[in-house]
């Protein structure tokens, strides 16, 4: 299948990235390079090195260091999942196990510090201290939204302005990092550079948002993850929140219930009252005015490809299946 073309506008970029990735992965210790290489050669849609070279490239940023930036990111981003999949006992990412699954929960949580310090051996490389600052501060910020996530696990009375802030944290934290990251690096203006910090933190919003409706709309073989998978963690999530809120009393109770007790045995009837609720379609508006919201900060890009693939790519991370 042929790539869409906001990554075929970065190809040679995007080849160089994943050279790099493959290079700062080696380690003298075997297993931490066999788990390595098992979570970076599952590939991923990569989207977060992605959006650091589109948003250099738009900017008219042409140094190779943008590539290493981007690496960067990909490492922060595969050392949350590997420590997430250990919190969420989660068994499969990505269409097969997870490393957790494969090799037990200690070497999991090792390897992600070690991916986490690789990262921070390949910013102190690129020698900016703006980009330190935005990408030290992301990890902290990463770091609050899943504990917050977590200590809202099996909780029904999670309010939207709650979720709200979970997915701001441990999600859209590293799409702000990584377009407000490559503007740093580019040393553009504040206009421009306040502008990508807003496009990333608009997507990475509405990303989540398709991600939480795809647990009921989706298709286990098309996602790569057990559909229902966060239900069964007991993780109130918007379709649920909003069921709870806005469905009839026998939906909201239903709902609150799966919450509370954790595991996806009744999946189906769960499935039927978020959508009989209006909760999907809710959650897939919200999505859509994010992502309207994203496009709309590009104005401030000089009209090139770049952006307009960046464009493109917001299109795509609302309308996927997967």
């Amino acid at each position: 299948m042929q790539s869409p073309a906001f990554y075929r506008v970065v190809a040679e970029d995007f080849q160089a990235v994943d050279e790099i990735i493959r290079q700062q992965v080696v380690s003298r210790v075997p297993l931490v390079q066999k788990i390595g290489d098992y979570i970076i050669s599952a590939g991923g849609k990569r989207l977060r090195p992605l959006l650091v070279l589109l948003s250099g490239r738009a900017l008219g940023y042409q140094a190779d260091d943008l590539r290493l930036l981007a690496a960067t990111i990909e490492f922060l981003h595969t050392a949350t999942l590997l420590h997430d999949d250990v919190v969420d006992m989660s068994g499969m990412r990505r269409g097969r196990a997870t490393a957790n699954a494969q090799w037990g929960n200690a070497p999991s949580v090792l390897v992600g510090d070690f991916l986490y310090s690789r990262s921070f051996e390949m910013m102190v490389e690129l020698g900016s201290m703006p980009v330190m600052q935005i990408l030290s501060h992301a990890t902290r910020v990463i770091a609050e939204g899943e504990v917050l996530q977590l200590s809202k696990v099996r909780d029904a009375s999670t309010t939207e302005e709650t979720y709200m802030e979970v997915i701001r944290g441990k999600t859209a934290m590293l799409f702000e990092a990584s377009t407000h990251s490559a503007a740093a690096l580019a040393q553009t203006g504040d206009s421009q550079r306040q502008a990508l910090q807003r496009f990333g933190d608009h997507l990475g919003i509405a990303f989540q948002l398709v991600d939480d409706l795809l647990d009921y709309r989706g298709d286990a073989s098309e996602l790569g993850k057990n559909v229902g998978d966060d239900l069964a963690e007991g993780k109130p999530t918007l379709p649920l929140i909003v069921t709870m809120r806005d469905g009839n009393a026998e939906q909201a109770a239903q709902v609150r219930q799966a919450i509370q007790q954790g595991g996806s045995q009744d999946i189906e009837g769960i499935r039927a009252a978020v959508e009989a609720a209006g909760a999907l379609d809710y959650t897939a508006r919200l999505a859509q005015q994010h992502a309207e919201l994203a496009i709309a900060c590009l104005q401030e890009l000089p009209d090139n490809a770049h952006r307009q693939a960046l464009i493109e790519l917001t299109r795509f991370a609302v309308a996927r299946s997967h």
